[in-house]
């Protein structure tokens, strides 16, 4: 997927330039008023309704803690399907089944805090895009759009949503990289928890004389864990969906947690970051999208959605499927020892292999001893964990439950386990 973004009418800089405050934007200032920004861009004025800086020199900036960026998957090999056709998780790994094209948009992160203000001390996690002379037009475009969508969500009259990552500040260097700076509320994500967990699995079953007493406490409190953390994310994207945006970018990596201590999950408290690729579903803006949206909208044209009603429909579908990758993921990763499979593995499992048939994907399944405190977590409730999966990743967009029909669902009330 390339992306181009017209630069008049979606610009980091010019979110900021239009941003106005009073607070303090020098270094010799010393006072600061806590006081409602206003943000100007697109359409209708936002309010933001917490202290938002806009000069580096409210900020101390820490050590680096990462740096990531993201991938377009532009064709499958399908695998061969048939009888007689034998499937191993081990023919599922790796990437040379798929072509894979690296974005450009090379993303770093630091630690830091808030220096002065009412927020001063608060811890914050910068994400640094690069300027558009190394990123292009394409780092400018989605760091506005990130910008944008949280400081209208953070206007929102129903108040801040506790299961969405907080934007605290933002600003550009001289040298145009933007910086965007987020509260601090962990610095570990899904997908770091899965990895540790499935490799303690691992290590675990390395000792022969582990306790089956343990094993089966450990795992059932693996499993009330990952339902209530499922429980959070559903919770970030009905917020979303409520305030006419898609999130666009939901995975393993774009869900931040407090804590991974399976021993801590009644503190547990998953947030949804990463939005730049977040759409505007409000039925006023569906005509005037941007680029940024163009393959969401190519693919809704695909599956049939063209009226207004059907596009915004297909759109918030279209999370709901991501979602349940996201599900199959934690009902899977964290129950396996590491390497057994992965997000990638999983999904050309279900769609390639099995054509999104969760009831054939159970039978292959219980073939594989693996595999077996996967099935035996989706199988919670006479099976209510395959049959919440099997309606998030409907093939027809139009049989996805919504985000709250999915937090409603005997699996995700806790009422199964």
């Amino acid at each position: 997927m390339v992306v181009v973004v017209p630069l008049d009418c979606f610009s980091f800089h010019h979110c900021l330039r239009n941003h106005t405050t009073q607070l303090p934007l020098s270094s010799r200032s010393t006072a600061s008023t806590t006081t409602t920004s206003t943000l100007y861009f697109h359409s209708p004025i936002i309010q933001a309704k917490l202290p938002f800086f806009t000069n580096s020199d409210s900020f101390q900036v820490g050590r680096p803690i990462g740096t990531y960026g993201f991938i377009n998957i532009t064709s499958y090999s399908a695998f061969p399907s048939g009888p007689g056709t034998d499937y191993s998780l081990k023919d599922l790994g790796g990437l040379k089944t798929q072509d894979v094209g690296e974005g450009n948009v090379k993303i770093r992160l630091y630690e830091g805090r808030v220096s002065r203000g009412p927020l001063t001390g608060t811890p914050v996690t910068f994400k640094v895009y690069p300027g558009r002379r190394a990123g292009g037009v394409v780092a400018d475009a989605l760091a506005a759009n990130e910008l944008n969508t949280h400081l209208f969500l953070q206007s929102s009259a129903k108040g801040i949503a506790q299961h969405l990552a907080l934007l605290v500040g933002g600003f550009e260097t001289t040298t145009g990289e933007q910086w965007l700076a987020f509260r601090d509320d962990g610095k570990y994500s899904v997908a770091d928890y899965a990895k540790i967990v499935s490799e303690r699995l691992s290590k675990s079953r390395e000792v022969s004389s582990w306790n089956p007493f343990e094993q089966g406490v450990t795992i059932k409190r693996r499993q009330s864990f990952i339902v209530k953390l499922l429980q959070g994310v559903m919770k970030g994207v009905a917020y979303l969906h409520d305030h006419d945006r898609l999130h666009q970018s939901l995975g393993p990596f774009s869900v931040v947690l407090n804590t991974i201590s399976e021993k801590e999950g009644s503190y547990l408290i998953p947030r949804l970051r990463d939005l730049a690729f977040s759409v505007n579903v409000r039925y006023t803006e569906l005509d005037d999208s941007g680029q940024l949206s163009e393959g969401l909208w190519r693919r809704a044209s695909g599956a049939g959605a063209f009226t207004q009603m059907e596009k915004r429909a297909f759109g918030i579908a279209d999370d709901i499927y991501e979602a349940g990758l996201l599900f199959a993921y934690l009902a899977f990763v964290p129950f396996c020892e590491a390497g057994v499979t992965d997000s990638l593995s999983l999904q050309r499992l279900l769609e390639n292999t099995f054509q999104l048939d969760l009831e054939a994907t159970r039978e292959y399944c219980l073939a594989d001893d693996r595999l077996v405190n996967a099935v035996e977590f989706l199988d919670l409730g006479d099976g209510a964990g395959w049959e919440l999966l099997q309606t998030m990743l409907n093939a027809d967009f139009r049989k996805r439950p919504t985000a709250e029909a999915v937090l409603n669902h005997r699996f995700m009330t806790g009422a199964v386990l």
